[in-house]
């Protein structure tokens, strides 16, 4: 009895915490008061493979346009987004990728987010990461000696 009476109180602790993480925490997925904003003012429209969700709003703007954006799933960064659903959310085309698929070409990769600063980052020969030493070139660099 005494281990679920502390399990639940964890719990509620746990949950207050995600409560203001969520009010607060911008760079950890959508703030509480941007979720609010979106539920009133906007449309979801589509959940890419990555888990961002895109948006667009209900009314038409001052410019005559609706204005579109995404909430991302987890950290924000905006290399998350896929080239054509940056397409859509600028304006450059009027269809949703999902309603109308850009044509792919035969040299286009799949989409990554940026890894720089993750495990999966890539590190060339010489980087501390991989021990700081490469092996020499002709175009490397002498520091000047005035002895010689």
């Amino acid at each position: 009895m005494h281990r679920a009476i502390l399990t639940a109180k964890f719990m509620n602790g746990f949950i207050m915490f995600k409560f203001i993480k969520r009010l607060f925490a911008w760079w950890d997925g959508a703030t509480l008061g941007t979720l609010l904003a979106v539920k009133r003012r906007g449309k979801f429209v589509f959940e890419d493979e990555f888990g961002n969700k895109y948006y667009e709003e209900k009314k038409v703007t001052y410019d005559g346009r609706k204005r579109r954006w995404v909430t991302y799933k987890g950290y924000a960064d905006a290399s998350k987004v896929p080239s054509e659903w940056h397409g859509w959310l600028h304006h450059m085309y009027d269809q949703r990728p999902n309603e109308q698929p850009l044509e792919r070409q035969n040299f286009e990769k799949q989409h990554r987010p940026n890894m720089t600063g993750t495990v999966f980052a890539w590190r060339p020969k010489g980087s501390l990461w991989r021990g700081g030493k490469r092996d020499k070139t002709a175009s490397d660099y002498e520091a000047w000696s005035p002895d010689a």
